[in-house]
């Protein structure tokens, strides 16, 4: 599994930086944003460093649809049961901030910042 030590994500996968686990597997880790945007705001990133979805290829698809499956029910329980937002940030133009892929999901009470 590739792993890249000067990234933050990697080294929150690897327990180095702490972080508020929502959800862990073999492949994925899932845990709340440190600045959320909403009531319910974490992140699915694969434990796996590919760096965007820009660098995300076929071999990938089924990891991109195990994380698309897993957002709905990790975000019905951690409280968003009447939606959520899915926000994936791609390079710079994109807002991109941490270059590891990873899957924002937003969801909580209205109102909340969309942005």
């Amino acid at each position: 599994m590739s792993h890249d030590p000067n990234c933050i994500f990697c080294k929150i996968v690897a327990g180095e930086i702490p972080s508020r686990k929502v959800y862990e597997d073999e492949e994925l880790y899932a845990f709340h944003d440190i600045r959320p945007q909403a009531p319910v705001h974490f992140m699915i990133i694969p434990k796996q460093h590919v760096a965007s979805l820009d660098e995300a290829t076929a071999e990938h698809a089924p990891l991109l649809g195990r994380i698309l499956t897993l957002a709905p029910q990790l975000a019905r329980e951690q409280g968003a049961t009447n939606g959520f937002r899915t926000v994936i940030n791609t390079g710079p133009d994109g807002g991109q901030e941490v270059y590891h892929l990873h899957v924002h999901v937003m969801g909580g009470p209205r109102p909340w910042k969309v942005g």
